[in-house]
């Protein structure tokens, strides 16, 4: 089943990237300062920030602008894409306007923290751009 994903500009105190996945009803979000990079050599770090609401897959406003949206699949047969974020290693496949292909979020650390960091990788496929 094929959830939805949001990619927002940011400008807040620093200029930044929203990464959001739609999970369970919610939505899952990461900050990412550099933004995602679609050359697989780049890791982007990816702070994860509270829960969303579905309203902000729409939302934009004289900060917040939505830079690229659509649809993603989780690439793990054996545990939905919440179990997989849950473990602190996630593989998805994005549909969007500008990304797409695999993607990987991968949590560093213990992941305890009110900012757990993760990286977010482009994986190797016809998609990846150097």
């Amino acid at each position: 089943m094929a959830g939805r994903f949001v990619v927002q500009l940011h400008d807040a105190t620093t200029l930044h990237y929203d990464f959001r996945l739609e999970v369970d009803g919610t939505l899952r979000s990461w900050a990412v300062p550099k933004g995602p990079s679609t050359d697989p050599a780049q890791r982007r770090l990816a702070v994860e920030v509270g829960d969303h609401a579905l309203a902000h897959l729409t939302h934009e406003s004289a900060r917040v602008e939505i830079w690229d949206t659509g649809t993603f699949r989780n690439l793990d047969a054996d545990r939905s894409i919440a179990e997989a974020l849950d473990a602190g290693h996630a593989r998805f496949w994005l549909d969007g306007r500008r990304l797409h292909g695999g993607w990987t979020l991968h949590r560093t650390g213990d992941g305890r923290g009110p900012k757990t960091q993760w990286l977010l990788m482009k994986r190797r496929d016809d998609e990846e751009h150097a």
